[in-house]
Protein backbone atom coordinates (compact mmCIF):
# COMPACT_ATOMS: atom_id res chain seq x y z
CA UNK A 1 0.00 0.00 0.00
CA UNK A 2 1.27 3.47 -0.82
CA UNK A 3 1.61 6.00 1.99
CA UNK A 4 0.28 9.51 1.36
CA UNK A 5 2.43 12.38 2.61
CA UNK A 6 -0.27 13.15 5.19
CA UNK A 7 0.56 9.86 6.97
CA UNK A 8 3.59 11.60 8.49
CA UNK A 9 1.89 14.87 9.47
CA UNK A 10 1.28 15.25 13.20
CA UNK A 11 0.20 18.89 13.50
CA UNK A 12 -2.64 21.16 14.62
CA UNK A 13 -4.53 19.61 17.52
CA UNK A 14 -3.15 16.10 16.85
CA UNK A 15 -0.11 16.32 19.20
CA UNK A 16 -2.22 17.29 22.24
CA UNK A 17 -4.89 14.66 21.55
CA UNK A 18 -2.17 12.08 20.84
CA UNK A 19 -0.56 12.74 24.21
CA UNK A 20 -3.86 12.86 26.10
CA UNK A 21 -5.56 9.82 24.61
CA UNK A 22 -3.22 7.62 22.58
CA UNK A 23 -0.17 7.59 24.86
CA UNK A 24 -1.95 6.00 27.86
CA UNK A 25 -4.07 3.83 25.57
CA UNK A 26 -1.33 1.99 23.66
CA UNK A 27 2.15 3.49 24.08
CA UNK A 28 2.96 3.48 27.80
CA UNK A 29 3.35 -0.30 28.32
CA UNK A 30 5.71 -0.63 25.36
CA UNK A 31 7.72 2.40 26.44
CA UNK A 32 8.34 0.72 29.79
CA UNK A 33 9.31 -2.48 27.98
CA UNK A 34 11.86 -0.70 25.78
CA UNK A 35 13.51 1.03 28.72
CA UNK A 36 13.78 -2.22 30.71
CA UNK A 37 15.59 -3.77 27.74
CA UNK A 38 17.84 -0.74 27.41
CA UNK A 39 18.87 0.14 30.94
CA UNK A 40 21.00 -2.96 31.61
CA UNK A 41 23.47 -1.78 28.95
CA UNK A 42 26.41 0.57 29.54
CA UNK A 43 25.25 3.86 28.07
CA UNK A 44 26.90 7.25 27.80
CA UNK A 45 24.89 8.76 24.95
CA UNK A 46 21.45 7.66 23.68
CA UNK A 47 19.57 8.84 20.59
CA UNK A 48 15.83 8.52 20.24
CA UNK A 49 14.34 8.92 16.77
CA UNK A 50 10.64 9.53 16.05
CA UNK A 51 10.21 10.44 19.72
CA UNK A 52 6.68 11.78 19.25
CA UNK A 53 5.38 13.44 22.40
CA UNK A 54 8.08 11.86 24.51
CA UNK A 55 6.60 8.83 26.27
CA UNK A 56 9.83 6.82 25.85
CA UNK A 57 11.94 9.91 26.46
CA UNK A 58 10.28 10.44 29.84
CA UNK A 59 10.76 6.79 30.75
CA UNK A 60 14.46 6.94 29.82
CA UNK A 61 14.96 10.20 31.73
CA UNK A 62 13.57 8.52 34.83
CA UNK A 63 15.26 5.12 34.52
CA UNK A 64 18.66 5.66 32.93
CA UNK A 65 21.68 6.87 34.92
CA UNK A 66 22.12 10.63 35.23
CA UNK A 67 25.41 10.21 33.39
CA UNK A 68 23.63 9.04 30.23
CA UNK A 69 22.95 11.90 27.80
CA UNK A 70 19.60 11.64 25.98
CA UNK A 71 18.96 13.26 22.60
CA UNK A 72 15.33 12.99 21.45
CA UNK A 73 14.37 13.79 17.85
CA UNK A 74 11.26 13.82 15.69
CA UNK A 75 10.38 14.91 12.18
CA UNK A 76 7.45 16.99 13.47
CA UNK A 77 8.39 20.01 15.55
CA UNK A 78 4.82 20.21 16.89
CA UNK A 79 5.25 16.79 18.53
CA UNK A 80 8.53 17.86 20.14
CA UNK A 81 6.89 21.05 21.39
CA UNK A 82 4.22 18.94 23.08
CA UNK A 83 6.89 16.64 24.54
CA UNK A 84 8.84 19.58 25.91
CA UNK A 85 5.65 21.06 27.37
CA UNK A 86 4.99 17.85 29.31
CA UNK A 87 8.63 17.83 30.40
CA UNK A 88 11.06 15.22 31.70
CA UNK A 89 12.55 14.37 35.07
CA UNK A 90 15.94 15.67 33.95
CA UNK A 91 17.42 17.57 31.06
CA UNK A 92 16.95 16.13 27.57
CA UNK A 93 18.13 17.61 24.27
CA UNK A 94 15.10 17.97 21.98
CA UNK A 95 15.97 18.31 18.30
CA UNK A 96 13.93 18.31 15.11
CA UNK A 97 15.46 15.77 12.72
CA UNK A 98 14.56 13.51 9.82
CA UNK A 99 15.50 9.89 10.50
CA UNK A 100 16.37 9.54 6.82
CA UNK A 101 19.16 12.12 7.23
CA UNK A 102 20.31 12.20 10.85
CA UNK A 103 22.28 15.37 11.66
CA UNK A 104 24.92 13.62 13.77
CA UNK A 105 28.48 12.51 13.22
CA UNK A 106 29.43 8.87 12.69
CA UNK A 107 29.68 6.58 15.73
CA UNK A 108 28.21 9.10 18.16
CA UNK A 109 25.76 7.00 20.20
CA UNK A 110 25.84 3.85 22.33
CA UNK A 111 22.18 3.13 21.58
CA UNK A 112 19.48 4.29 19.22
CA UNK A 113 15.87 3.82 20.30
CA UNK A 114 12.68 4.15 18.27
CA UNK A 115 9.16 3.50 19.50
CA UNK A 116 6.60 2.86 16.75
CA UNK A 117 8.28 5.19 14.28
CA UNK A 118 10.01 2.85 11.85
CA UNK A 119 6.72 2.16 10.06
CA UNK A 120 6.61 5.80 8.92
CA UNK A 121 10.05 5.81 7.29
CA UNK A 122 9.66 5.93 3.49
CA UNK A 123 12.83 3.88 2.88
CA UNK A 124 13.49 1.55 5.81
CA UNK A 125 16.97 0.35 4.69
CA UNK A 126 18.06 3.97 4.23
CA UNK A 127 16.84 4.91 7.71
CA UNK A 128 18.53 1.82 9.16
CA UNK A 129 21.78 2.76 7.44
CA UNK A 130 21.62 6.15 9.14
CA UNK A 131 21.10 4.45 12.50
CA UNK A 132 24.05 2.15 11.83
CA UNK A 133 26.21 5.11 10.86
CA UNK A 134 25.63 7.04 14.10
CA UNK A 135 25.97 3.95 16.32
CA UNK A 136 29.31 3.15 17.88
CA UNK A 137 30.73 -0.33 17.25
CA UNK A 138 28.99 -2.72 19.60
CA UNK A 139 26.11 -0.28 20.09
CA UNK A 140 22.46 -1.30 20.15
CA UNK A 141 19.50 -0.40 17.98
CA UNK A 142 16.21 -1.23 19.67
CA UNK A 143 12.79 -0.46 18.23
CA UNK A 144 9.26 -1.73 18.13
CA UNK A 145 6.60 -1.99 15.44
CA UNK A 146 2.95 -2.89 15.67
CA UNK A 147 1.91 -6.38 14.63
CA UNK A 148 -0.84 -6.84 12.04
CA UNK A 149 -3.98 -4.82 12.64
CA UNK A 150 -6.09 -7.92 13.36
CA UNK A 151 -4.03 -8.43 16.53
CA UNK A 152 -4.71 -4.84 17.66
CA UNK A 153 -8.39 -4.84 18.41
CA UNK A 154 -9.33 -1.17 18.83
CA UNK A 155 -7.43 -0.11 15.70
CA UNK A 156 -9.04 -2.93 13.72
CA UNK A 157 -12.52 -2.03 14.98
CA UNK A 158 -12.09 1.66 14.12
CA UNK A 159 -10.78 0.87 10.63
CA UNK A 160 -13.69 -1.45 9.87
CA UNK A 161 -16.24 1.01 11.28
CA UNK A 162 -15.08 3.86 9.05
CA UNK A 163 -15.85 1.78 5.96
CA UNK A 164 -19.52 2.62 6.59
CA UNK A 165 -18.81 6.36 6.73
CA UNK A 166 -16.74 6.49 3.54
CA UNK A 167 -17.73 3.34 1.61
CA UNK A 168 -16.28 4.54 -1.70
CA UNK A 169 -12.89 5.38 -0.24
CA UNK A 170 -12.44 3.92 3.26
CA UNK A 171 -9.66 5.54 5.31
CA UNK A 172 -6.90 2.95 5.63
CA UNK A 173 -4.18 4.88 7.46
CA UNK A 174 -4.07 2.53 10.48
CA UNK A 175 -3.78 -0.64 8.40
CA UNK A 176 -1.48 0.95 5.82
CA UNK A 177 1.12 2.63 8.02
CA UNK A 178 1.13 1.92 11.79
CA UNK A 179 0.19 -1.73 11.17
CA UNK A 180 1.76 -2.07 7.74
CA UNK A 181 5.29 -3.16 8.68
CA UNK A 182 5.05 -6.34 10.71
CA UNK A 183 6.62 -9.05 8.54
CA UNK A 184 9.53 -10.39 10.58
CA UNK A 185 11.51 -11.60 7.56
CA UNK A 186 11.14 -8.23 5.83
CA UNK A 187 12.39 -6.41 8.92
CA UNK A 188 15.45 -8.66 9.00
CA UNK A 189 16.16 -8.10 5.30
CA UNK A 190 15.83 -4.33 5.66
CA UNK A 191 18.22 -4.26 8.62
CA UNK A 192 20.76 -6.25 6.61
CA UNK A 193 20.40 -3.84 3.68
CA UNK A 194 20.98 -1.02 6.15
CA UNK A 195 24.33 -2.47 7.17
CA UNK A 196 23.51 -4.53 10.26
CA UNK A 197 25.42 -7.78 9.82
CA UNK A 198 24.29 -9.32 13.11
CA UNK A 199 20.97 -11.13 13.22
CA UNK A 200 18.24 -9.21 15.05
CA UNK A 201 16.30 -10.56 18.00
CA UNK A 202 12.55 -10.21 17.52
CA UNK A 203 10.15 -10.67 20.42
CA UNK A 204 6.39 -10.54 19.91
CA UNK A 205 4.74 -9.01 22.97
CA UNK A 206 1.00 -8.76 23.61
CA UNK A 207 -0.46 -6.28 26.06
CA UNK A 208 -3.83 -4.79 26.96
CA UNK A 209 -5.25 -1.47 25.85
CA UNK A 210 -7.68 0.01 28.39
CA UNK A 211 -9.89 3.09 28.45
CA UNK A 212 -12.68 4.45 30.64
CA UNK A 213 -15.17 4.49 27.77
CA UNK A 214 -15.50 3.50 24.09
CA UNK A 215 -15.26 7.15 23.12
CA UNK A 216 -11.68 7.52 24.35
CA UNK A 217 -10.10 5.11 21.80
CA UNK A 218 -12.38 6.54 19.10
CA UNK A 219 -11.03 10.05 19.77
CA UNK A 220 -7.50 8.69 20.10
CA UNK A 221 -7.47 7.11 16.65
CA UNK A 222 -9.83 9.38 14.69
CA UNK A 223 -8.57 12.70 16.02
CA UNK A 224 -5.16 12.04 17.58
CA UNK A 225 -3.40 10.38 14.63
CA UNK A 226 -2.96 11.17 10.90
CA UNK A 227 -6.16 9.16 10.38
CA UNK A 228 -7.72 12.55 11.09
CA UNK A 229 -5.98 13.98 8.03
CA UNK A 230 -7.42 11.18 5.92
CA UNK A 231 -10.96 11.72 7.26
CA UNK A 232 -10.81 15.48 6.80
CA UNK A 233 -9.46 15.12 3.26
CA UNK A 234 -12.62 13.19 2.41
CA UNK A 235 -15.01 15.54 4.28
CA UNK A 236 -13.82 17.72 7.16
CA UNK A 237 -17.41 18.23 8.30
CA UNK A 238 -17.75 14.51 9.04
CA UNK A 239 -14.91 14.15 11.59
CA UNK A 240 -17.39 14.19 14.48
CA UNK A 241 -19.64 11.66 12.74
CA UNK A 242 -16.67 9.38 12.02
CA UNK A 243 -15.62 9.55 15.68
CA UNK A 244 -19.17 8.74 16.79
CA UNK A 245 -19.37 5.75 14.45
CA UNK A 246 -16.02 4.45 15.70
CA UNK A 247 -17.11 4.87 19.33
CA UNK A 248 -20.35 2.98 18.69
CA UNK A 249 -18.47 0.12 16.99
CA UNK A 250 -16.12 -0.16 19.97
CA UNK A 251 -19.10 -0.10 22.36
CA UNK A 252 -20.83 -2.90 20.46
CA UNK A 253 -17.71 -5.09 20.53
CA UNK A 254 -16.27 -4.31 23.97
CA UNK A 255 -19.15 -2.86 26.02
CA UNK A 256 -20.39 0.59 26.95
CA UNK A 257 -18.42 1.05 30.15
CA UNK A 258 -14.68 0.67 30.58
CA UNK A 259 -13.19 -1.14 27.57
CA UNK A 260 -10.24 -3.51 27.26
CA UNK A 261 -8.69 -4.72 24.00
CA UNK A 262 -5.65 -6.64 22.85
CA UNK A 263 -2.60 -4.89 21.42
CA UNK A 264 0.46 -6.64 20.03
CA UNK A 265 3.87 -5.55 18.77
CA UNK A 266 7.28 -6.84 17.72
CA UNK A 267 10.31 -5.62 19.69
CA UNK A 268 13.50 -5.71 17.62
CA UNK A 269 17.02 -5.59 19.07
CA UNK A 270 20.15 -5.65 16.94
CA UNK A 271 23.77 -5.01 17.81
CA UNK A 272 26.14 -3.06 15.59
CA UNK A 273 29.12 -5.22 14.73
CA UNK A 274 32.47 -4.41 16.33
Amino acid sequence: MSSPSTDKVFAGSIPKLYETYLVPLIFEPYAADLVIRLRARPLARVLEIAAGTGVVTRAMASALPESATIVATDLNQAMLDQAAAVGTKRAVEWRQADAMHLPFQDETFDAVVCQFGVMFFPEKPKAFSEVRRVLRSGGTFIFNVWDRIEDNEFADTVTTALESVFPNEPPRFLARTPHGYHDRSQIGRDLAKGGFTNSPRLDTVAARSRAKSPREPAIAYCQGTPLRNEIETRDAARLGEATDVAAEAIAKRFGRGAVDGKIQAHIVTVEADN
